[in-house]
């Protein structure tokens, strides 16, 4: 019995050491502790901000956007140029190999494109990646025009960070399933080495790209382990289990600060946090919907549970993010009385019944801050619970458009241009299923307007139609907290995408 208890004991500490951040051998690991999943092999089987960053290192960015310079630069595409208001030509970079050692060319990009995001009917990106754009061709070996059905100002804020390029090769070979599954051709600086859904995910470096040739400190292996619960988080950072901890709450902050060995590195979050309403009764009426936004007390809420880590939103853009307008008209301020003479407007002078969906752990304290919401929303008329499914669940849900009311974030925020159109354009995604064919108007206009000014312009009258007409109400952006090992060098982006080839590991 001893044995069997020794073995036990060897077995777990060897299951520890796969798992933690240590050295092993020349091997140098980090382990990143994520409140997101990665749910397919597939990488255009999902929409969300882990997936896009992850797939990004792996099979390299078509083009990125650098918050130090504040404009898109490019990556595997090393510069583009509009030929006309439909048409944009993209000059690929000659020095990016997939892991097997074949070059990257033009003919993967247009496969990437019109095969996997546009007609893969496994494809959840269309809407996020590829919304105007109908044709992509390969000029020659190493550039390739890409043809919209109308001028689209802003199709960088779609491709860069977004477009996966994969290896054609490998699909036309092994097909979708298993070249995603076995034989992921990536032309990043990390190469997938495992992935569990919801459990892990593992990337391993390889040390002959170009960009690790840049930065030599940068991990050679990197572990993302989902960690929902941020005590989880914060317990595993302290124990050195791992050495990266996304969102730490405001309220755990000083258990990192008292430990010489770790660090907080705060950043402002570019992701906008709302509550989205599907025009489904009670919320296919305005008032209903105006009456939520007044209910809740932001400031309140900020200032308290988020202990002023975090910025009001009275729209859908903060300052520093595109179009933004400090000017804004309406503001829907907190005012419960106002909401009761609402809800009376719109046929429930004796309060209404709604369910508000959030998820647990994905977001700072996404949880808890939904509870707030509860008794404010009880105190304007509504007669409102709670539900808590599990982020899975959640995720696909508001993404089949079947959730009438939940609470969720939009990342990437750079231009609002995606992100307007994603969730408030008719017919983009069913994920709202609001339709306005005024804001329907403005909203294409932008996206055809090269006139920074105009389109600047005509974006503010689009969120002036957005705050009046409440699909959704713009709670906040989060001041993100991150937990890091003082052995790992790292400065978190406003984004929140994790890029390990830009992390410095000390040995």
């Amino acid at each position: 019995m001893r044995i069997a208890k020794d073995y036990l004991v060897i077995f777990g500490a060897l299951a520890l050491l796969l798992c933690n951040g240590v050295e092993s051998g020349a091997q140098v690991r980090v382990s990143i502790g994520v409140t997101e999943t990665i749910e397919t092999h597939n990488p255009y089987g999902d929409s969300a901000s882990l997936l896009y960053g992850i797939f990004s290192e792996v099979t390299g960015p078509f083009c990125t956007y650098s918050y130090a310079k504040g404009d898109f630069e490019g990556r595997l595409a090393e510069r583009w140029k509009v030929e006309n208001p439909t048409t944009w030509i993209f000059y690929l970079s000659k020095n990016y190999k997939f892991n097997d050692g074949t070059t990257v060319t033009a003919d993967d990009v247009v496969h990437s494109l019109m095969n996997r995001v546009i007609n893969d009917p496994q494809s959840k990106q269309k809407a996020s990646v590829a919304p105007s754009i109908v044709k992509a061709e390969a000029v020659d070996k190493f550039t390739v025009k890409i043809t919209t059905d109308k001028p689209t100002a802003p199709l960088l804020s779609f491709l860069c960070d977004r477009l996966i390029v994969t290896s054609k090769a490998a699909f036309d070979k092994y097909g979708r399933d298993v070249a995603d599954r076995e034989h992921m051709m990536g032309g990043g600086p990390y190469q997938l080495k495992e992935l569990i859904p919801g459990q892990r995910l593992v990337l391993q470096k390889r040390p002959d790209h170009p960009d690790a040739k840049k930065n030599p400190r940068a991990p050679d292996e990197v572990v993302y382990r989902i960690m929902r619960e941020p005590e989880q988080r914060v317990t595993a950072l302290l124990n050195d289990e791992i050495q990266i901890a996304q969102f730490v709450p405001p309220h755990m902050r000083q258990r990192i600060e008292n430990n010489p060995k770790l660090r907080i590195a705060p950043i402002d979050s570019v992701e906008i946090m709302f509550l989205a309403m599907q025009p489904k009764p009670p919320f296919d009426k305005k008032e209903v919907r105006q009456a939520v936004c007044q209910a809740i007390n932001r400031d309140q809420i900020i200032s308290t549970l988020l202990e002023g880590f975090a910025s009001r939103l009275d729209g859908p853009l903060g300052p520093g993010q595109y179009g933004y307008d400090p000017n804004l008209k309406p503001k829907l301020n907190y005012d419960p009385e106002k909401a009761k003479k609402l809800l009376a407007q719109a046929g429930y002078p004796n309060g209404v019944d709604v369910e508000l969906q959030t998820p647990v752990g994905r977001y700072t304290l996404d949880k808890q801050l939904s509870e707030a919401m509860i008794p404010m929303m009880n105190a304007a008329g509504f007669r409102a619970k709670l539900l808590t499914p599990e982020w899975a669940t959640l995720w696909a849900n508001v993404q089949k458009g079947t959730i009438p009311f939940y609470y969720i974030g939009r990342g990437s925020v750079q231009d609002p241009s995606a992100a307007l159109h994603q969730y408030f354009h008719s017919g983009e995604t069913p994920r709202i299923g609001y339709s306005n064919p005024k804001l329907d108007e403005l909203l294409d206009k932008e996206q055809q307007e090269f006139d920074a000014k105009k389109r600047r312009q005509y974006l503010s009258q689009a969120m002036s139609i957005l705050t009046e007409d409440a699909p959704a109400c713009f709670m906040w952006r989060h001041k993100l907290l991150w937990g890091l090992n003082s052995r790992v060098e790292y400065k978190p982006l406003p984004d929140a995408r994790i890029y390990a080839i830009e992390m410095a590991v000390k040995k």
